[in-house]
């Protein structure tokens, strides 16, 4: 008898409104909005797409047909399953992988039609012996290291590749590199990869070229190239840290309050009796917790924690450590009855926006939106 290997498929249907402890609320219409402030700051350069990370927790299959809607052509996606989904929606895109060539999988990319970005010398040998036996012309991307340390050929190995040019299949789509320190304006390594970068450029004349993310296109002009490639900024987060938001916001959540409860001077509240109660208090349990990506850091530490969330109108500070599924809210000071089982609170949204949360949590908001979980309902608007 033969043990046939299956593979475990997680379930994926989604709770219902009245199952679900939270809410997560998606505006596709303020994602489309996003990318056409950008695309219009970068004219005549091309504004792409990053949609890796199911378009940071937003839905590859929500987000894509969206900002193909309004004019967007071109994607990003982290892997070759990420590109499938994105091709799936939009079949005249182009669509590029970051995370490069892994060894034998050139054939598939082809047939999804996606481009490689190749990261070293050894993926351009396995890249072209793939062409060469297959005559695929379906082209990749060329990414050169210029400061980052992480992925990418070196600028020595970019310029020896400088001949392929000369010939009329050389299957180079795309020049692109990565800047380290964007959402830093006055680092000096911003200034020395752009110079190197446009050196590169001048050699690879005629190879369209690409730079800068989200926080890039703020650094001005000069570091657009012939594409920019926004991603944070399209779903709501600050390209611009420590300046006002220039973007519209995009996600709202909101969780369940179960329970209200009074406590006297002197308890504690949650795991580790983390918070005490310096007077007589009323709190709020909401059933969210770090199971739902609302993270564990956002708990009180020795007390204190920033994180707030907005009950009846109001913002109320987090206390106690976050629970796998439930948190702890101060709602004493708000008028009686004004938190109330059953009732929504929000913990992103209104003026408790990502970036704020991320700052609570001693995180970016990168982190924030691609943890938020499965658990909540879903609303699409727009």
């Amino acid at each position: 008898m033969s043990v046939q290997e299956t593979t475990f498929q997680p379930a994926t249907v989604a709770p219902g409104e009245l199952e679900a402890g939270g809410l997560l609320t998606i505006d596709l219409s303020a994602i489309a909005a996003n990318w056409k402030r950008l695309a219009g700051m970068t004219v005549p350069v091309e504004c792409a797409a990053v949609v890796k990370a199911d378009a940071y927790g937003c839905s590859i299959e929500r987000v894509v047909p969206s900002l193909t809607k309004v004019g967007c052509v071109t994607f990003f996606v982290a892997d070759i399953a990420e590109g499938r989904r994105v091709r799936a929606c939009a079949p005249a895109a182009t669509v590029y992988v970051l995370n490069g060539l892994a060894p034998d999988t050139a054939a598939c990319f082809a047939q999804a039609h996606l481009r490689p970005v190749i990261n070293s010398m050894v993926e351009l040998a396995e890249w072209d012996a793939f062409i060469a036996a297959n005559d695929w012309r379906g082209g990749a991307a060329l990414h050169v290291d210029t400061g980052m340390n992480r992925l990418g050929l070196t600028p020595d190995e970019a310029v020896a590749l400088v001949p392929r040019l000369q010939t009329e299949a050389h299957g180079i789509k795309l020049l692109m590199s990565h800047l380290a320190c964007a959402d830093t304006p006055n680092h000096p390594m911003n200034d020395r990869q752009i110079r190197l970068f446009r050196e590169l450029r001048i050699l690879f004349r005629g190879v369209p070229s690409s730079l800068v993310n989200s926080a890039g296109i703020f650094l001005g002009g000069t570091a657009h190239c012939d594409l920019v490639r926004p991603g944070i900024a399209l779903y709501g987060g600050n390209p611009i840290p420590g300046q006002k938001n220039p973007m519209s916001p995009v996600v709202e959540l909101r969780s369940r309050i179960a329970q209200v409860r009074d406590i006297k001077k002197g308890d504690t509240v949650g795991y580790g009796a983390a918070w005490t109660a310096s007077r007589a208090s009323r709190i709020a349990v909401i059933t969210a917790g770090y199971g739902d990506g609302y993270l564990r850091a956002a708990g009180a530490a020795k007390g204190k924690s920033s994180a707030l969330v907005m009950v009846a109108g109001k913002a109320c500070p987090v206390i106690g450590r976050i629970s796998m599924d439930l948190l702890a809210v101060d709602v004493t000071d708000l008028s009686a009855g004004a938190a109330r089982r059953g009732e929504f609170a929000t913990l992103i949204g209104g003026t408790v926006d990502i970036d704020q949360l991320a700052a609570a949590c001693g995180t970016i908001s990168y982190e924030i939106l691609t943890n938020l979980g499965r658990r909540y309902h879903r609303i699409y608007r727009g």
